[in-house]
Formats: C-alpha cells, structure tokens, sequence
C-alpha cells in the first residue's frame, strides 16, 4: 500500500469515527479514485478521447434503525464533516427500518494479488499506443470490401482503487485494472443492412484480443448477416451463441436477486430446494476466481465474495444477496452488494459444432434486439437475428423475427451445453441448446 493509499484509507477511517462520536450507531465511509483512458476512432480519425481521474466518497449513516446517506466528491476535512453533519441531521427525522444496518465483519483473509485484478502493463501504457490499437482495428475492417462503413472502433483503460471503512471494525482497500477493445460494423446492400462488431475486456493486457482477432470476429460476425431472410413462425430448437447464453444468465440474474425475491417480483421467488432446470445445468457465481472481470477482495459493503453455487445440478439452492435482502430474507450475505460478481453456466463437454449438428431445423440466435423480459413470470419476447440450420448445417442468415418462450421452461429444456465457456464479462456462459421456443416471422 503506497503513500497515496493509506492517507484515503485513514480518511476513511477518520470519517467513521467522526460520525460515531457525532451519535451515529453505525457510518460506513467508501472512497474511490481513478483514471479513465478511452478514444474512438471513426474512419482513421479520433472522434472522442478522454483522459481524467476522478476520486469520490460516499457516506452512509444509521441511528435507530434510520438510513441517511450523502456523497461529495471533494474530500476536504471540512466538506467531510459538514457531511456527516448534514446526514445525521436528516436521519433523525428519516423511517426506521428493522432490517437496516451494517455486516458484522468476517474474518476471511482473500490475498488480493492471488485474485490478478491489477496489471502495471495497463498502468505503463501510454495514449498513443492506446489510439494505435484502436485505428489498426478499425483500419483491418476497412480494408475487407464486404464492409459499407463503420460505427467506429474503440480502445479503453481503467485504473482505480477502492477504499472502505465501516464502525463494525472493517477497513480495507484494493486496486484494480482493465482494458477493453472494440469495433462495429454495417454490411449488406441497399435497404438490407446489418450491424454487428466485436467488443473484448480483460483485467490484463497480455488477455486482451489483438486487433487483427477483434477485427476478423467482427467481420464475421456482420457480414454471416448479409442476405438475411424472413421466415414464417414456428416452434424450433434453438442454439444459443456464448452472449445470447451470457444475455439469458443475466435475466436469471434478475431474477434470483435478493431484491427481487424479497418484494416477490420474480417467479423463483420461495423456490429454493426445488427442481428449476436440467440436470445438466449448474450455475455458479464466484467472486474468487483470479483474474475474471468480476473477482474482488470485498463487495461495496465489506463482505468477503465466495463461491455460491445458484443451481447446482438443476436444483435452486441459493439466491445471490446484500446484507440488507439477506436479512429480510432470514439468511446471510452472499457478498454480492455490487452486483453479479462471475456468474456463470457451467461447461459441458459438447462442442458448438457438434451441437449445431444436433439440429435438423432450428435457429442459432446471435442477437437480440429489445427488452421483453418480465421477471414476475419469466415471460421472453424480443426481437432476434441469427442463422438458420437445417440438417445439422448452418445455411443462412434470417432477420426481422422475434424469439419467445418462458425462463423457467427454457432452463428445463436446456439439452446441450458447450465447452467453449470463456470469462469475459461478469457474466458468461457456453453455447446452449434448448429444445424448443417459438422463433415469429411473417
């Protein structure tokens, strides 16, 4: 920890013993500072570039079971107690609520460099690199014919540390990298136009997609599209690409967090123990795996991730939760106050081609246009583009349809899974293949 580190990390710690000796029960303080690097390129010319830092705090209070909180980005002494001050008075006159308060500290040691969230390649490199990336990658997609123009590509870094104190006794902080690469596209003639690209993220350079990769998927991934055709409606199988697997997890997600299931506003609400899914279908989330997106040594509130198996073998057996939901819930954290850390559908053994082979007529979806998801039933609606298969081949490209079905029949027909699972988001999954859903056309 360097000099810069602990004087924010003893202001932390300085705030949360303002705030008790002002009579707050209980104050956490959370500090973060950063700097952010992202230029677009648009047709061999930079069209945005921004380089800042930023720092901010934010302050929560708790007396008598009452909720105030505040955030200021200037961390001057002064502005800070003012701070406190203000939020204290406006929490006398707040509701109280039974289930408020802070995490009882757990004393689980995570070593945050075992967890590779931190590279200092990302920190030496310099902008101009960062723009050269950038203008090959869009550079390398101009220069394929097929492509009639493009959105733009981009290149991004991120460097940032995180500082948290509270009165139960927790203090801690970490560091934390990323770097990101994209490019989108348009192919197809006349009134038949398609968008696609390709975007990567990584904690780590050396992780990163090249340009020349980054661009090669992007080219594909447009131009399959070309040619696309309507179709009439029908009920098919349907194979999922990695996103659209990763795009269903997440609308699991929604729907098995603490929040939903506590104001009963998801369908899997007071289903645990009970068989939800296939037997091969095994969704974890965990915070721990080194070098993910979404690995971190504590979440906003303090408490340690873990591994948390959400379906273990077709069967619900955890919800993902803050400390707040746990407790209206009668249960215990997940340390999930930020989010999904690394939720993920667990590999199988099939390959995508092997699983497209499977199929006799039946759409690989690729993308989704729209929202249509209703948590309270699991309903799925959306507008969808992709490439149909008959006799097990992939042989072209169909637009304009809509795919629909129900997430709780989707997960009991999950009848293939994919080994090609792969760690870019903090949500990921393999290719799938369901066995059923309605594919709307003309």
């Amino acid at each position: 920890m360097n000099r810069s580190d602990k004087n924010l990390l003893l202001l932390a710690e300085n705030l949360v013993f303002y705030g008790r000796k002002k009579g707050a029960d209980q104050v956490e303080v959370s500090i973060g500072e950063g700097n952010e690097f992202s230029v677009e390129i648009r047709e061999g010319e930079v069209e945005r570039l921004v380089e800042a830092g930023s720092n901010g705090l934010s302050l929560k209070v708790i007396l008598d079971r009452k909720v105030a909180t505040a955030s200021s980005s200037d961390l001057s002494k002064e502005t800070l107690n003012h701070l406190v001050d203000r939020a204290i008075e406006r929490v006398k006159v707040s509701s109280p609520d039974p289930f408020a308060g802070l995490p009882e500290k757990e004393r689980i040691p995570i070593h945050v460099k075992k967890l590779k969230i931190f590279d200092p390649e990302i920190v030496k490199l310099p902008p101009e690199k960062k723009i050269a990336i950038a203008k090959k990658t869009e550079s390398i997609c101009l220069s394929d014919e097929r492509i009639k123009k493009t959105y733009g590509s981009s290149f991004g870094t991120y460097v940032g540390t995180t500082y948290l104190a509270n009165s139960n006794g927790f203090s801690g902080s970490y560091s934390q990298t990323s770097c990101s690469c994209g490019v989108y596209l348009q192919a197809g003639e006349g009134n038949n136009l398609f968008d696609e690209g390709k975007f990567d993220f990584s904690r780590n350079l050396d992780s990163l997609m090249t340009p020349e990769t980054i661009a090669e998927e992007a080219i594909h991934r447009v131009t399959r599209l070309i040619g696309a055709r309507k179709m009439k409606t029908q009920n098919v199988p349907v194979i999922m690409e990695p996103l659209m697997t990763a795009s269903l997890l997440g609308f699991l997600y929604t729907c098995i967090d603490g929040h939903s299931v506590y104001l009963k506003q998801t369908f899997l609400a007071d289903k645990l123990g009970e068989k939800i899914s296939n037997s091969m279908v095994t969704v974890i989330d965990d915070g721990l795996m080194p070098g993910v997106p979404g690995a971190k040594p504590f979440d906003g509130e303090g408490v340690p991730p873990r591994k948390t198996t959400v379906i273990d073998k077709g069967v619900l057996k955890n919800y993902l939760m803050d400390t707040y939901e746990a407790r209206k819930l009668e249960m215990k954290s997940t340390g999930n106050a930020s989010g999904p850390n690394n939720l993920y559908l667990a590999a199988g053994k099939s390959s995508p081609d092997d699983i497209i082979k499977s199929v006799d007529k039946g759409l690989l979806l690729t993308g989704t246009i729209g929202q249509g998801l209703v948590p309270t039933t699991g309903d799925i609606s959306r507008g969808a583009f992709g490439m149909w298969i008959e006799n097990g081949e992939v042989t072209y490209p169909v637009a304009e349809i809509t795919i629909s079905g129900n997430l709780g029949q989707i997960l009991k027909e999950i009848e293939m899974v994919g080994n090609d699972l792969e760690f870019k988001r903090s949500i990921n999954g393999p290719t799938i293949k369901i066995k059923e859903m309605t594919v709307g056309g003309i």
